[in-house]
């Protein structure tokens, strides 16, 4: 079982997320199931109905979902390198630039969903066997210290932030 991070593993931006995990949760067990509990919240949303952003300053569905997916990436990359003892200070990235410079608009919401899925699998199957030192291990990533064991707390707090801004914001029922 992966104990919940410490607040000295992670910076003060990454709290929301971190908080947002069940106290006691099988972290593993929760990372493997939120791609179906994405998918069949979104199960009623056209293509059209999830590219339409609900304000101009706001992402669309598949934005969110896009977003998402880069997101999955980069927390994935810093996880690995820092499991693996790699101390290169990793850089921040600005999500609104990335989702700006592409257009998830243009896929469809299911390839979105499914990239997400095998994103997610892939992962796991890096994380699973990590050993307890390789948990502990802590880097610096957008300039904030951050332990491999919180890292994985705030890919699950993540997606549950915008799962729960899918249904909340977006009034997205499945």
């Amino acid at each position: 079982m992966i104990t919940r991070p410490q607040t000295d593993e992670y910076g003060e931006f990454y709290a929301g997320y971190i908080k947002r995990v069940p106290e006691g949760s099988d972290l593993l067990a929760l990372l493997a199931t939120q791609p179906d509990d994405l998918r069949a919240l979104l199960s009623s949303q056209t293509d059209a109905q999830a590219s339409v952003r609900p304000a101009p300053t706001e992402w669309s569905v598949k934005e969110v979902i896009g977003h998402v997916n880069d997101t999955e990436r980069i927390f994935a990359y810093r996880t690995l390198r820092i499991a693996r003892g790699d101390t290169t200070p990793l850089p921040g990235f600005e999500q609104d630039d990335y989702v700006r410079n592409t257009n998830f608009n243009l896929r469809a919401l299911a390839d979105l969903l499914s990239e997400f899925e095998l994103q997610r699998r892939a992962n796991l199957l890096c994380f699973k066997p990590l050993t307890d030192a390789e948990i502990d291990r802590r880097g610096t990533a957008s300039g904030l210290p951050v332990s491999v064991r919180a890292l994985l707390h705030i890919m699950a707090g993540h997606v549950l932030h915008h799962y729960e801004s899918l249904k909340v914001d977006y009034k997205v029922q499945a």
